[in-house]
């Protein structure tokens, strides 16, 4: 089972490696792993992605709480969140495979970003679920490149991670 775990940290250099370092060492595997800047340029939000059961989630969301430039982790809520995963696909096309390619992007709600004479790339975000049938369904033709941005997830509603601080 997957489990989506968030974590607030202090942007300095090294803090991904310290983390990634940390839980490999110990046996966890990360199936994803998202970094970007919050609102406040001193903090970092890290999204992972792990596969296991509850016990592992638990035990890594513990190892990361030890850690000195973790401000904050939860393991969140998978019927509380919203994930969503970034794809750049760029497909080799003929100009007979070329309105094909179109259908299923306009179809999935992909954008194509860019055209040359022999390829078309296409951006595409969704779930999990949804990303993995975008790549599936370009895979018939010849795919040159792939680039996948990691889960990134959020919870629902009017609460945050931040909160906990306050308590």
């Amino acid at each position: 089972m997957k489990h989506y775990i968030s974590a607030l940290v202090t942007n300095r250099p090294g803090v991904l490696t310290r983390i990634s370092v940390r839980l490999s060492q110990r046996g966890f595997n990360i199936k994803s792993i998202a970094a970007g800047e919050t609102d406040d340029v001193n903090v970092t939000r890290i999204t992972l992605v792990v596969d296991g059961d509850e016990t592992i989630a638990g035990q890594v969301v513990s190892q990361l709480e030890k850690l000195i430039d973790v401000r904050i982790v939860r393991l969140l809520d998978s019927d509380n969140m919203v994930q969503r995963d970034l794809v750049l696909v760029k497909v080799g096309s003929t100009s007979k495979q070329r309105g094909e390619i179109y259908d299923i992007g306009k179809i999935m709600g992909a954008e194509i970003i860019d055209v040359s004479h022999s390829t078309l790339m296409l951006a595409f975000y969704g779930n999990t679920y949804k990303v993995d049938l975008f790549v599936e369904l370009l895979s018939k033709y010849e795919i040159l490149e792939i680039a996948r941005t990691g889960m990134i997830a959020l919870e629902k509603g009017d609460g945050t991670i931040f909160s906990s601080e306050e308590d």
